[in-house]
């Protein structure tokens, strides 16, 4: 159903320059996809850490609104007051939680969709209030003459999702945050329906209620109502314990086709779809019952969190061949292919 590239993974984090001399990358992975002319572009999650730490000591990098430069966390493994877990992402000291790295967004392009030169600077770099702690796993929908990019905001105050927007993938335009914490994975659908715009979404319920996709609605991408839940979590198969969107829906024939990522009990993530009425997205036409990947390459279960397949985008040929980008393990981007038809037939 789905067939792996022989040069995964594509890109690895020693293909990446760090921003800065005194930091390392340490992930480079969770691509956006697009194709943007002959090219087709990723904008890159790219985790970064400062180079320079003892083996008992956590750092958590933030950037700082005042001076306009990171700066540092640092806290001995021994001191009374570190919660750590043993999550090598984070840690929580004082009442406050820490990422040990930061992430920004870097663009990578390539003429055949396998090989990537990726640019030595980032595109989007951590700069407003609701970006301190990184700015995180994209999402890219052509709209008009636009590209407009919903990712993941990180801050003290919490993780939420913001939007930019641009016309070259040169210059951006942050049009602030459209959805307050905890909601992730936000898809918007590339073009209007019934003259309204749409986004799947991800809320996180703290108590009561199972993390699955939602849908919500708009009238200028910027005021968001009407929130429903979609496609949600189903006990005992491979998305029993989440679901969130990956890739930007996908028009076909006969509906919407969704690639979206479930997780199950043990955390480890797949990739499934499910197929959205052409002229209502609140309606589901059909959804997989068995997963369309599973952590299984090696590059996909071992890693900085593994067993991991995570998509973020997908580029679709005149042929109807689907290009997915993802990241595996929290660490690599890699790639596969599949194509509408083979999709689609198994929903029947």
């Amino acid at each position: 159903m789905i067939t792996r590239l022989s040069g995964n993974p594509i890109i690895g984090i020693e293909d990446v320059k760090p921003s800065r001399d005194d930091y390392e990358v340490v992930c480079a992975f969770n691509p956006a996809a697009v194709r943007y002319g002959h090219e087709t572009i990723l904008l890159l999650r790219i985790a970064e850490r400062p180079k320079a730490k003892n083996d008992n000591e956590r750092i958590a990098p933030i950037f700082d609104l005042e001076s306009g430069t990171l700066r540092h966390i640092r806290v001995t493994t021994d001191d009374p007051d570190l919660e750590d877990s043993g999550d090598p992402r984070g840690f929580r000291y004082r009442g406050g939680n820490y990422l040990t790295s930061i992430s920004h967004l870097r663009i990578a392009r390539s003429n055949d969709g396998e090989h990537f030169s990726i640019e030595d600077r980032p595109a989007l770099f951590p700069r407003e209030p609701y970006e301190t702690y990184g700015l995180e796993d994209p999402r890219i929908t052509p709209i008009g003459g636009d590209y407009y990019i919903a990712y993941k905001a990180v801050s003290e105050t919490g993780i939420c999702t913001a939007l930019a927007k641009t016309r070259d993938f040169k210059d951006f335009e942050r049009l602030g945050v459209i959805f307050c914490p905890e909601n992730l994975d936000v898809a918007l659908f590339p073009e209007k329906i019934a003259d309204t715009y749409w986004a799947l979404t991800r809320p996180v319920p703290g108590f009561i209620g199972r993390r699955g996709i939602w849908l919500a609605a708009s009238p200028d991408l910027l005021h968001w109502g009407r929130h429903q839940p979609l496609i949600l979590p189903r006990p005992g198969l491979f998305d029993g314990a989440k679901t969130g969107a990956s890739c930007i829906p996908i028009r076909t024939d006969e509906g919407w086709l969704e690639i979206y990522h479930g997780a199950d009990d043990d955390d480890t993530y797949c990739l499934g779809f499910a197929l959205l009425h052409p002229e209502d997205p609140r309606r589901v036409l059909g959804r997989c019952q068995a997963p369309l990947m599973t952590p299984e390459a090696a590059y996909e279960t071992q890693g900085f969190y593994p067993n991991v397949i995570f998509a973020c985008g997908a580029v679709v040929d005149d042929n109807g061949t689907i290009t997915i980008y993802y990241g595996a393990a929290d660490t690599v981007t890699a790639a596969s292919r599949t194509s509408i038809d083979t999709l689609l037939n198994a929903l029947v």
